[in-house]
């Protein structure tokens, strides 16, 4: 997942960097200047494209590579990489230019911080500032935050009331068999997860009222109401798709995991029109856009390069032909 599980994934160093970085192909898209790129200011630009492997990543890698094209450059795909740092990791070393990475992520994994930034702002500058010694700048960020939550189903959203965190807290209190949940084993044991969660919101639900399973499951287990409440992540397509309600972390528990653009400062200085080229798109990608997006391809089977490619030709930015 996202951030979160990224953490999981720090000791596969050696392997994720290997993986993908040695191969990759062009982008080929039939695309020229939208709102974005014209003057084809990255023209003569040979430019490198990377990311996770997860749905999100690579329509947001595909995002960044069409949008290169369509100001000019030769784009080179290697999205998908294996694991939590062989992107970043491609990015620092120049094997790859830019990719959309998560500023907790940053923070936590790569940076070795244990307490988040509770302001989303603050926590981009801080992680922004710490990574010019490596050779990365971080761009504007996006207002997609893509991280933990507690999602219920439309039936006992309208039987509890509960729109926050701490609604649901006082519902254990209240009725403590009322709340049930259903949430990945890592979250289950993380201090940012489940623990934290509970002391931070004084939620003290039964042990016997939570169940651990995976990702996909706890989605569907939470539309159905075999339990009351799901561990989801906010940017999910499902949570549109399966009319789920998320709870609202009112006391700013979880970390921030807002996306934005981290590119190679030596191919930055060489292409400064990079910024200017993701600026708008950035500042476009929101938690619903993300929803809508990973569900064309986690719901409706689509190709995620495709969904990229209609969405950024539905907003303008970039146009076919």
């Amino acid at each position: 997942m996202r951030g979160r599980t990224d953490l999981l994934l720090a000791a596969t160093l050696v392997s994720a960097s290997a993986c993908g970085l040695t191969s990759g192909s062009p982008m080929v898209d039939d695309v020229r200047p939208g709102s974005i790129g014209k003057g084809l200011p990255l023209e003569g630009a040979d430019l490198t494209v990377t990311s996770k492997e997860f749905t999100e990543q690579l329509i947001l890698g595909a995002i960044m590579g069409i949008a290169f094209e369509a100001a000019g450059a030769d784009v080179l795909d290697r999205t998908g990489i294996q694991g939590s740092i062989g992107a970043r990791e491609a990015v620092k070393s120049g094997d790859a230019d830019g990719m959309y990475e998560y500023t907790g992520t940053a923070w936590i994994t790569y940076l070795g911080n244990s307490d988040p930034v509770t302001d989303p702002r603050e926590q981009w500058q801080a992680v922004r500032d710490a990574d010019l010694e490596n050779g990365l700048t971080w761009l504007a960020p996006a207002s997609l935050n893509n991280t933990y939550a507690l999602a219920t189903n439309q039936a006992n959203h309208r039987k509890y009331g509960t729109r926050t965190l701490s609604d649901v807290a006082a519902l254990v209190r209240k009725n403590p068999g009322a709340v049930t949940l259903c949430v990945e084993s890592e979250f289950a044991n993380r201090a940012d997860g489940l623990p934290g969660m509970q002391k931070a919101y004084g939620m003290n639900v039964p042990a016997g009222n939570i169940t651990q399973m995976d990702t996909g499951i706890i989605y569907t287990q939470a539309a159905k109401g075999s339990c009351a409440y799901g561990e989801v992540f906010t940017t999910d397509g499902r949570i549109r798709s399966m009319n789920l309600a998320v709870m609202r972390d009112d006391e700013k528990f979880f970390p921030n995991y807002n996306a934005a653009p981290e590119i190679n400062t030596k191919s930055l200085k060489k292409w400064p029109a990079i910024a200017d080229v993701l600026g708008p798109i950035t500042k476009k990608l929101d938690n619903a856009v993300a929803q809508e997006l990973n569900a064309k391809v986690d719901v409706d089977g689509e190709d995620p390069h495709q969904v990229a490619l209609d969405w950024l030709t539905e907003e303008g930015f970039v146009k076919e032909g």
